[in-house]
C-alpha cells in the first residue's frame, strides 16, 4: 500500500531559528516551505525533511535521520567537522571507530546531533 510513496522524516526543535542556521547552514538543506514560525519544509536529495517546533524536542535517543552518501561519506564528515559538527563514537560490537567514522560490516557510519540532540547519520550505502 505505501511502499511506492515517499516519506518524510520530522525532527522536533525547541528554536526553530537556531535549527534553521544548522539544516540550512551547517547542512546546506534548503527550505521549500515555512508554516509561519512553526514549521520549515527542507529538501534533501528526492525527499523532505519538515523541522517542526516541538516541547518534545531533544527526547528521541534514536537515529532520526540518515544520509546515503555512498562513497562521500569522509569529504562529507571532514566538510561538517569544519563547520563545528561534533560526531558521536559509540561502542558497538562488530564497528571500530576510524577517526570519526565507525566500520565494520561492510559499511561506514558517522553519527553526530542536530542543536536539539536529534541523531543524524551518515552512512556509504
Amino acid at each position: 500500500m505505501l511502499a511506492n510513496s515517499n516519506a518524510t522524516a520530522n525532527l522536533a526543535v525547541k528554536d526553530l531559528a537556531k535549527a534553521r542556521s544548522f539544516y540550512e547552514g551547517t547542512l546546506g538543506l534548503t527550505e521549500v516551505h515555512n508554516e509561519g514560525g512553526e514549521l520549515i519544509v527542507y529538501r534533501s536529495g528526492d525527499t523532505s525533511i519538515n523541522v517542526y517546533h516541538s516541547k518534545f524536542a531533544g527526547t528521541n535517543k534514536a537515529t532520526a535521520v540518515t544520509w546515503m552518501v555512498g562513497d562521500e561519506i569522509d569529504t562529507v564528515v571532514k566538510a561538517l567537522k569544519s563547520k563545528g559538527v561534533v560526531f558521536e563514537h559509540y561502542e558497538m560490537p562488530g564497528l571500530t571507530l576510524e577517526g570519526d567514522i565507525h566500520v565494520g560490516y561492510g559499511m561506514k557510519v558517522a553519527w553526530f546531533k542536530d542543536p536539539d540532540g536529534n541523531i543524524l547519520n551518515l552512512v556509504d550505502r
